[in-house]
């Protein structure tokens, strides 16, 4: 019992510590072949918006909002497969994969 009780503590720790390394990456996301780039940390925060001013046309203003949205989705989807790979590194080898057990 006590085996299992340290096992099941290591777990969490190390599902805490593949948690705050989600949380404390960031991904450069980009869109119009660089015009617009876009930085998301892996709790899904959008830290920075980079244009080019090449891009800043009054007239292209709807434009501009595509990419930036195009380069914030690109970010985002980094930050989620990354997610999905440390949880799946976290529970492989446990059995633990098809429970749907919340937060891994």
């Amino acid at each position: 019992m006590q085996a299992m009780l340290s096992q099941i503590s290591k777990l969490q720790q190390q599902a805490e510590d593949t948690q705050r390394e989600i949380e404390e990456a960031e991904f450069t996301g980009t869109s119009g072949g660089g015009a617009v780039v876009a930085t998301v940390a892996g709790s899904g925060e959008l830290k920075a918006i980079t244009i080019d001013p090449k891009v800043i046309d009054p007239e292209e203003a709807e434009l501009l909002g595509d990419l930036v949205v195009a380069a914030v989705r690109d970010a985002s989807a980094q930050a989620a497969k990354l997610a999905e790979e440390k949880r799946a590194q976290l529970t492989s080898g446990l059995g633990l994969g098809g429970l749907g057990l919340p937060g891994m």
